[in-house]
């Protein structure tokens, strides 16, 4: 295959991958620490209750972002033809985008959103780089 293709594909796979990652630990932390009474679908209203919330609240959005940039970014390292290490960190990139997004829509405490930022997503996708080239010089 075409390089040029197959690292295109890379970046789509990882940023479909992870995403599947990150929405599906969302929801799960939806059913296991349910926030009763707030309408998930309005972001208005989630926006007014996420200052509110307590620690635990927060450990899911932190661990669907940190397990969705890992996943992603070893999916696009992966199935990259070369450099692939910067495939890693371009899907690290993304997600810490989507990260700074969410954080300014929702903005929730800010420790949550010191860490989240610093931790979920360029060290992940690190981690998911060398993961890659673990396994690739095996």
């Amino acid at each position: 295959m075409n390089p040029i293709i197959k690292n295109v594909l890379a970046v789509i796979a990882g940023w479909l991958g992870g995403s599947v990652i990150n929405m599906g630990l969302v929801q799960l932390g939806h059913k296991v620490i349910p926030m009763v009474g707030v309408d998930l679908n309005n972001m208005e209203e989630l926006a007014a209750i996420m200052p509110t919330l307590g620690a635990k609240y927060f450990i899911f959005p932190f661990l669907a972002h940190a397990l969705g940039t890992l996943v992603g970014a070893f999916m696009a390292a992966r199935i990259a033809a070369n450099n692939k290490m910067k495939f890693a960190m371009v899907i690290g990139g993304l997600f810490l985008l989507g990260g700074i997004m969410v954080n300014l829509m929702l903005s929730g405490p800010t420790w949550f959103s010191v860490i989240d930022i610093l931790f979920a997503y360029i060290p992940m996708a690190y981690i998911g780089g060398k993961f890659t080239e673990k396994i690739i010089d095996k």
